[in-house]
């Protein structure tokens, strides 16, 4: 098994990449070990000293760390984890937590259709690009022009989110969708 490993705009944050699928649909966030329980992954991931949040997409594992903690350090026994575990023939998430939630708030009413299209912006315009640097982005509601989002993965807490979240998803939802005028970062 050979995993690649690629940087992040998050320098805290690495993403590996196993070459195989690590979660069918959806993603998930662990951003502590308690959080972790219902992945052997991310529980083998964090035995790591120094590991402080795990997340995986399709076919990527991102990590972070805890400031202080050289990459050097922490790399050889964190890719040692990864290939155990898929080795193993455990699940990557286990039990009930083995269908991830899509992350998406529901909404019908008045604002239904707004939502829908917001919807479909972040699915098809700034998810794919947000994957690519090891993270993910959801839904968590829209009030009176304000779209709400929490940040996943290499994404939260990268120097370069707000940026993103105000120049970029603002922009794009504020272009195609009038009745946006605000982005706004939720914590989870």
């Amino acid at each position: 098994m050979f995993i690649q490993t690629e940087s992040t705009p998050n320098p805290a944050t690495l993403k590996f990449l196993p070459g195989q699928t690590v979660l069918q649909t959806g993603t998930a966030d662990f951003p502590s070990t308690e959080a972790a329980e219902t992945s052997p992954l991310a529980q083998r991931i964090f035995a790591v000293a120094g590991v402080t949040g795990v997340f995986f997409g399709s076919d990527f594992v991102t990590v972070t760390k805890a400031d202080g903690t050289e990459w050097d350090h922490l790399k050889p026994a964190i890719l040692g984890a990864i290939m155990e575990h898929f080795q193993s023939g455990a699940p990557v998430i286990s039990g009930e937590g083995a269908a991830p939630a899509s992350g998406h708030a529901d909404h019908s009413g008045e604002d239904g259709e707004i939502v829908a299209q917001i919807k479909e912006l972040l699915d098809t315009r700034v998810r794919p690009a947000v994957a690519q640097d090891g993270g993910d982005i959801t839904f968590h509601g829209f009030d009176r022009g304000i779209v709400y989002l929490h940040m996943q993965g290499a994404c939260a807490g990268c120097p370069s989110s707000t940026l993103t979240l105000k120049m970029g998803i603002e922009n794009l939802l504020r272009h195609y969708i009038p009745e946006v005028t605000e982005v706004r970062p939720v914590a989870a």
